[in-house]
């Protein structure tokens, strides 16, 4: 399959709409699901070096954070490994509730939530990240957009790591059965479009800026997962 990017109906839904409801809730479910949380804790704690940052906050940024549930599930295994941090959350829509806020707070953790487009945050900010990920994010943008966008994110950050839908037939015909799981027909449309928009191989690599101070892995992830990080060498 040619990667192929085209609109998701969740993007063009207000916050409010019950399919947009329903849908955050399927892709949390679905997030539950591929393991996300879990694979993303894990390569936080593998490249960062855990003695050094409990001696001072992490600074962390989510591009596209959704309702921010999912980097409180990180926070909660990076609070266990004793790591205090701020976390800034980084989407179109502020989709944060009060209950999540509160969960960050809980672990000693705090919170900025920034409303405002990607390109033009990494364009305006000067503030640089120990960690800068992103969820199901990158698959939105063309290739072109994704040069931009990473080039951007490489002076913004020590480390960047996403997750992405991982671009397969497989991955496909699984989008065809998440009605089996009562995913609404919103998530049931978007799913297909993101895994043709999805990531194989060493696609995101290619296009993260040619740099010898950045060491680069890239890798399928269980059986629908596409996994990237890009690590500044010390």
């Amino acid at each position: 399959m040619r990667r192929e990017v085209r609109p998701e109906l969740l993007d063009a839904l207000p916050p409010d709409d019950s399919q947009a409801v329903g849908s955050r809730k399927d892709l949390r479910r679905l997030n539950f699901i591929m393991g996300h949380a879990n694979v993303l804790s894990q390569a936080f704690l593998r490249h960062l070096d855990a003695r050094h940052l409990r001696s001072r906050p992490l600074r962390v940024i989510e591009l596209g954070s959704g309702d921010g549930t999912l980097l409180l599930q990180i926070v909660r295994r990076l609070a266990m490994a004793g790591m205090t941090g701020q976390v800034t959350l980084l989407d179109r829509q502020n989709l944060v509730s009060n209950e999540t806020r509160r969960g960050f707070t809980a672990l000693d953790w705090s919170v900025d939530i920034v409303t405002i487009d990607v390109f033009s945050w990494l364009n305006q900010s000067t503030q640089v990240a120990d960690v800068m990920f992103a969820n199901l994010f990158l698959h939105h943008f063309t290739d072109e957009q994704l040069k931009v966008l990473l080039q951007r994110a490489m002076a913004r950050s020590n480390l960047f790591i996403a997750c992405e839908p991982q671009r397969s037939l497989l991955a496909l015909a699984a989008c065809r059965l998440i009605w089996l799981i009562g995913c609404n027909h919103t998530t049931r449309h978007d799913a297909v479009i993101s895994v043709r928009a999805g990531f194989v191989s060493q696609e995101l690599s290619a296009l993260w800026p040619t740099n010898t101070h950045w060491e680069l892995a890239e890798k399928r992830i269980g059986l629908f997962s596409h996994s990237f990080i890009a690590k500044q060498n010390a």
